[in-house]
């Protein structure tokens, strides 16, 4: 049994240990709000935070994050910055196929979380790990100033 804390929630998963985050929290618990994108941590679709960092769901074994505390996106809109981007992103009208934005609201909420005056360098660093194929970059950028100024 694997252990684990997923968006406030104590969770015991019969699960192998090497058994990716992102098919635990997809297959075993229905959270399918996390995605799968490229399984090798490039593409940011399956973004997770764990204990409030943005990480790669896709190649990190359940074994790595026992004890420790998930938050997925079905959850980021309990803390305020969490909200607040999901609010910008409805209001940029952000999402285009939207299959990239759960992942992409992942990490503008890491971003916020640390920083809530990015320069654009600084959410296109925060943001490089997360690609969007219908390109929404601008919108995703606008966004993320739109929640900054939200949160002053």
């Amino acid at each position: 049994m694997i252990e684990l804390n997923v968006n406030g929630t104590p969770q015991q998963l019969d699960v192998a240990s090497d058994t990716p985050l992102l098919w635990a929290l997809r297959d075993t618990l229905h959270l399918t709000g996390t995605k799968y994108g490229c399984g090798q941590a490039l593409c940011g679709a399956c973004t997770v935070h764990v204990d409030g960092s943005p990480m790669r769901s896709c190649s990190v074994p359940v074994s790595a994050v026992a004890g420790r505390k998930i938050t997925t996106i079905e959850a980021v809109d309990k803390n305020r910055i969490g909200k607040v981007v999901q609010d910008a992103w409805r209001k940029l009208d952000v999402v285009q196929c939207g299959y990239c934005q759960s992942g992409q609201i992942m990490s503008a909420v890491a971003l916020l979380s640390q920083n809530r005056k990015p320069s654009d360098e600084e959410i296109d660093g925060a943001m490089s790990g997360n690609l969007c194929r219908c390109a929404t970059y601008v919108r995703i950028r606008a966004a993320i100033h739109e929640a900054a100024r939200a949160l002053v």
